[in-house]
């Protein structure tokens, strides 16, 4: 029997032991070799930025990972478990502005910072695929990505309107603007400026973005409509309306269109060419070029034009677009209908978008619910096309914006039901060279430049004879110059680096400038999950047989915030390294979690609110297993937990319960010899029962929904129930065999929650080798079957009693005893019984009238 002191649980002396003794055994959390014959398991969290320090928001992240590596190991699955640091960014450099401190010495001493608590919580980390994504060594790859989509058509550069937040001093992409104010800073509104900048062509993957989703069937639903309506395909038809003045005779004896030059005409995208006869107007974005001309000889017009890009420029920063009060200015020309030769006024509105379709629309208000209110306000004509299929006995009113319907007015097509139309006039356009059936997205091309220091360099060189030239890949990584002195004005300040902007270029020996913009910090993140499985390789970002072995990735775990940031770019990127070669897989994950938030004070734990909780503070007055344990128990992974400090010195004080319960009794299991008798009776019977009832439940759990606070709930039962029979452990009652099981099998279930304490008493037990290479313990559905079931019965829908029937009675006779039950009795008395529905060794419930 131990005495007091041996059973006092003191965290601050076995947790830094166990620190040490793992930090020395590099092997201990590496994966085997890609050949060992193990079922391979990628379990991944999504990597963090080195701010310096963790919050209660990273320990439940971090914890949910390794709680499944942990388990996984234990069931025998070759476990890949990485960490590494999304390094670039706005905040070192910004930083380096406040605090006169270079981004790269902040960066790393964060790092550093950060490591050293992720060790001391205990996370299982093979820190040899370590990835730091600000180093030549991972960033080289970035440019080698960028240079060979250069080379597919993928990045391309253009002047653009572009989202600017003059707090950041960068560029953002759509991505990265939220209800108008950027993603960084909630409070800054986001600006609309026109620079060169550098674009991957995502857009040339939209549709298979998009049909991919429907494969991710372990994504959460939120997560892939959130990416649905991102991408936002709309199918309809591209039409050309063009100007009055260059319709006369437009058309040939063969009815094709002139050859009238594609700058004069007016090309519309509309999803309802059905309705192109109830086209009553034109209306062009403000920034149409065809507006531009005409603004430019009229003086009245340009100043309206003004007002209105005005009003969508605030509408934009607002963030909301959609809600802008809508205002148009007539141009004073005419452009001409295709299909019935009338001519219609050309406007300009507020509410169309350069980039969105075309930049210009048909104007349908007889069956458009916004073109109708714009109608309205400028006593533009409203006509009727569509009519209710069947023929109503009233006409709806307007706008009629329903698909089912017949053609009105709308001359030899009249009759035809709108899907049938839609087809025909898609038809037309395409054979008279006016356009064709095609499909939009919503999805804009991915903007990349950014005009700030610390990120990738891109790896261009300008030259005033050969233009753009890339960078030859032996000349990779083009190094960020590591002392410069960042402003916040003119500009990147790479470019008042002398020695990095002043360059020979490659093509002719020339004198020429280097690209001075570096890359979206998203570059980063898109890929980093490859290169952990190959994180040395210096001839390639990975090796392609060791990533396949590897990929795609099993379950990967972070926040719903990232559905469209990081998620789509990560799959974007995937698809790109398909089809250059390198991988086989189309989506990065099979899996995906996105957990909960810790809310503190009534808000998201984070720097920006100042309600952040340190782990390091938590993990001196408890422990780090109680620190871990409380963020998995505390709520479902899925829901938002609420901090409460008690929470976690109550899970403490449970683990004490635990410890002084094993070493209470580890002699005895120790001194077991032989195996526990075959069929268990009384207190042995009913505690082995609760043990592989519980193993059953924790197994099941990991495997499905990780209802990991039920699990942790689940143990906490059965140690009450082993403390309850302390008396009989102690006495010999129960069988020296049995207490070895059940000590044993408890301390295996607590190991992916409560690493530290599971292994001081593993070998306090006994126990070979490290308790994360222990076998998962197995539930034996014998020991675990009850009995007798406690069946609730129910009198239309109100549960009046509970009875007890032997375990795997029949319906049959789980239906006899309810009936004879005396408060089921005494419900129905006097009552007919018009239904009897037992769900099998569930509920009974009776239907009486």
């Amino acid at each position: 029997m131990a005495d007091e002191k041996e059973l006092r649980y003191d965290p601050a002396a076995i947790e830094p032991k166990w620190q040490e003794r793992w930090a020395a055994d590099p092997a201990l959390y590496a994966a085997h070799p890609t050949d060992g014959g193990k079922p391979k398991y990628y379990v991944l969290e999504m990597l963090p930025y080195p701010s310096g320090q963790l919050h209660m928001g990273h320990v439940r992240n971090y914890s949910i990972g390794d709680a499944l590596a942990r388990h996984m190991w234990m069931r025998g699955y070759n476990v890949l478990h990485p960490m590494g640091w999304d390094a670039f960014g706005l905040p070192a450099e910004n930083a380096a502005l406040k605090n006169n401190t270079p981004p790269r010495e902040w960066t790393l001493s964060n790092i550093a910072a950060m490591k050293r608590q992720m060790q001391r919580l205990g996370l299982g980390y093979d820190w040899a695929t370590e990835v730091t994504t600000c180093l030549p060594d991972y960033y080289k790859w970035n440019q080698w990505f960028f240079l060979r989509m250069y080379e597919r058509g993928l990045v391309y550069r253009k002047k653009s309107k572009v989202n600017w937040c003059p707090e950041c001093a960068t560029v953002l992409a759509n991505e990265q603007v939220i209800d108008g104010r950027c993603w960084r800073h909630e409070d800054t509104i986001v600006e609309q400026r026109d620079l060169e900048q550098w674009f991957f062509r995502i857009t040339a993957y939209a549709q298979e973005l998009l049909d991919g989703l429907d494969k991710l069937e372990g994504w959460p639903e939120k997560v892939r409509t959130m990416q649905r309506n991102w991408i936002g395909r709309s199918e309809g038809t591209e039409v050309d309306f063009f100007l009055a003045e260059d319709a006369v005779n437009a058309q040939n004896e063969d009815g094709s269109l002139k050859a009238i030059p594609a700058g004069r005409r007016i090309r519309v995208f509309t999803t309802r060419i059905d309705t192109i006869f109830g086209a009553t107007s034109i209306q062009l974005t403000p920034e149409h070029a065809l507006v531009k001309d005409m603004a430019a000889n009229d003086a009245g017009l340009a100043k309206q034009v003004a007002q209105l890009l005005d009003e969508q420029k605030k509408a934009r920063e607002a963030g909301d677009v959609g809600a802008i009060e809508k205002h148009g200015v007539p141009t004073g020309h005419f452009a001409v209908n295709p299909y019935n030769g009338e001519r219609v006024p050309i406007w300009v509105a507020n509410y169309i978008l350069s980039d969105y379709g075309t930049g210009a629309i048909m104007s349908v208000p007889g069956h458009d619910e916004r073109d109708f209110e714009f109608a309205q306000k400028y006593a533009i004509p409203i006509r009727r096309v569509i009519a209710p299929a069947g023929g109503a006995a009233e006409e709806p009113e307007l706008p009629f914006c329903s698909e089912d319907g017949v053609l009105v007015n709308s001359g030899e097509f009249s009759g035809l039901t709108c899907a049938q139309a839609q087809e025909r006039l898609g038809q037309i356009a395409k054979e008279k060279g006016i356009g064709e059936p095609t499909v939009t997205f919503r999805l804009k091309d991915w903007g990349v430049s950014r005009q700030r220091y610390w990120g990738t360099p891109i790896p261009m060189i300008h030259c005033e004879t050969d233009g753009i030239v890339p960078v030859p890949d032996e000349q990779l990584p083009v190094i960020l110059p590591e002392q410069i002195a960042i402003t916040q004005q003119g500009g990147s300040p790479l470019g008042r680096v002398p020695e990095f902007v002043n360059v020979t270029c490659p093509r002719c020996g020339q004198p020429a400038r280097r690209e001075t913009d570096t890359m979206d910090t998203f570059v980063d993140s898109s890929w980093y999950f490859y290169r952990y499985t190959d994180a040395k390789n210096s001839t390639g970002p990975f090796d392609p047989e060791t990533a396949q072995h590897w990929f795609p990735i099993d379950q990967y775990i972070g926040g719903v915030e990232h559905a469209i940031l990081h998620l789509i770019y990560s799959r974007f990127w995937t698809k790109v390294m398909r089809d250059l070669g390198l991988i086989k897989n189309d989506e990065p994950a099979t899996r995906l979690f996105t957990q909960g938030m810790v809310i503190k004070d009534g808000a998201k734990m984070s720097k920006s609110k100042g309600n952040v909780v340190s782990p390091d503070d938590m993990v001196a007055r408890y422990g780090a297993d109680a620190t871990r344990m409380y963020a998995l128990f505390a709520a479902p992974p899925d829901r938002d937990l609420d901090w409460q400090e008690d929470g976690v010195a109550g899970v403490s004080r449970f683990l004490g319960r635990v410890y002084r319960l094993v070493m209470k009794h580890a002699g005895a299991a120790k001194s077991a010899n032989g195996a526990a008798a075959t069929e268990p009776a009384g207190t042995s019977l009913k505690l082995l029962r609760k043990l592989h009832q519980t193993i059953a439940k924790i197994t099941q759990d990991f495997e499905g929904r990780w209802h990991f606070n039920t699990c942790v709930a689940a143990i906490m039962e059965l140690v009450n129930e082993l403390t309850a029979a302390d008396a009989q452990l102690a006495s010999g009652e129960v069988p020296s065999p049995v207490i070895r099981e059940l000590l044993t099998s408890l301390v295996l279930l607590i190991a992916p929650f409560a690493p530290y304490t599971a292994a001081e008493l593993w070998e306090e037990l006994g126990g070979e080798g490290a308790v994360l290479r222990a076998p998962w313990p197995e539930s034996n559905p014998e020991l675990a079957k009850e009995d007798e079931l406690e069946i609730p019965i129910g009198v239309n829908g109100k549960m009046v009693n509970v009875i007890r029937v032997p375990a795997g009675s029949t319906n049959d006779v789980v239906q006899a005893v309810a009936l004879a039950d005396e408060k089921v009795q005494a419900r129905i008395a006097g009552k007919s019984i018009a239904k009897v529905i037992v769900v099998p060794n569930k509920t009974v419930n009776l239907v009486v009238k």
